[in-house]
């Protein structure tokens, strides 16, 4: 089961309440693209990019963000993988637990299918995200992740007429349900990309018997990554090779590269290449793996 040759992908920002708490943790578009640039040179073959508003450090989903960040990675001397998320505009909080209705102004983002993809039908990225499902996301409070069947079949429906690969994001293992319907309806092109998301709050724990459970019901043919938040992102660079997958690190999921010491997202890139390659991995380049998911390289 062990793959032994892996490609990287580096989270480099996300959207969580993480400014606060690092200031390693880009936030400008300049920031966020030259955080893929530096993910790159340290062996990421795939940079997974969110934006947030400059001002205030808070995930947003405007499509002028997005186009500076990558008008000035694709104008660098550095070949990476972009990856847009498409996972904005499908938040939903709730008012109260007494009074659900009307809903939190403040924190509820819900746009449909055509306004959640603007930036990436503007921008032709060769990978985008697609979150598999719904959830409660984050403990505590009334937030719920909303991505319905219809609104999914959607995304994918429009990502495969651009031409871009999307990568499916599961959180559990009800998710993977709706991945196999969106493969045997034909909106999915093979080979399927899927990401094993673990240790979310109310998603799939990040022990090591879920991750098999969950590689264990993936569709054959597919090629997937994993990642853990916290703590465990770095274990979770062997559980993956080990598990047949892919690896995924970055700040988006965890600012730490020790206790107590802030990491960049070129560091955590190269702790997970320092892991792969101690385990005789051989970490693939961004060609190999254009070549591997068979990717339409943008113009």
């Amino acid at each position: 089961m062990m793959n032994w040759e892996v490609f990287v992908t580096c989270a480099v920002t996300g959207v969580g309440d993480t400014v606060g708490r690092s200031d390693r943790v880009p936030v400008t578009p300049e920031q966020i693209a030259d955080a893929a640039i530096e993910a790159a040179r340290a062996g990421a073959a795939v940079a997974h990019i969110h934006v947030r508003e400059p001002e205030t450090g808070e995930g947003s989903r405007r499509t002028e963000l997005y186009r500076q960040v990558v008008e000035r990675i694709r104008a660098s001397d550095v070949d990476v993988i972009v990856n847009l998320t498409a996972g904005m505009g499908g938040d939903l909080v709730l008012g109260s637990d007494e009074e659900p209705l009307p809903l939190d102004e403040a924190g509820t983002d819900l746009a449909g299918a055509t306004e959640r993809l603007e930036h990436v039908a503007e921008l032709l990225p060769e990978i985008c995200t697609l979150d598999c499902g719904s959830m409660n996301f984050a403990a505590g409070g009334d937030y719920v992740l909303i991505n319905s069947p219809a609104i999914l079949r959607a995304m994918a429906s429009r990502v495969r007429e651009l031409g871009v690969r999307p990568e499916l994001e599961v959180f559990d293992t009800g998710h993977l349900v709706l991945v196999k319907e969106l493969i045997a309806e034909g909106l999915i092109d093979d080979p399927p990309l899927i990401q094993l998301c673990t240790g979310i709050p109310y998603g799939a724990p990040d022990d090591l018997l879920t991750l098999l459970a969950m590689v264990n019901r993936l569709p054959h043919g597919s090629i997937f990554s994993t990642f853990s938040i916290g703590r465990m992102q770095i274990p979770f660079v062997a559980m993956a090779a080990l598990a047949g997958g892919n690896v995924r690190v970055g700040l988006e999921d965890n600012i730490y590269l020790s206790r107590g010491r802030l990491a960049s997202n070129g560091e955590l890139v190269e702790r997970a290449v320092h892991i792969l390659e101690g385990m005789n991995a051989r970490v693939l380049g961004p060609a190999e793996v254009r070549e591997k998911l068979d990717l339409r390289r943008a113009a």
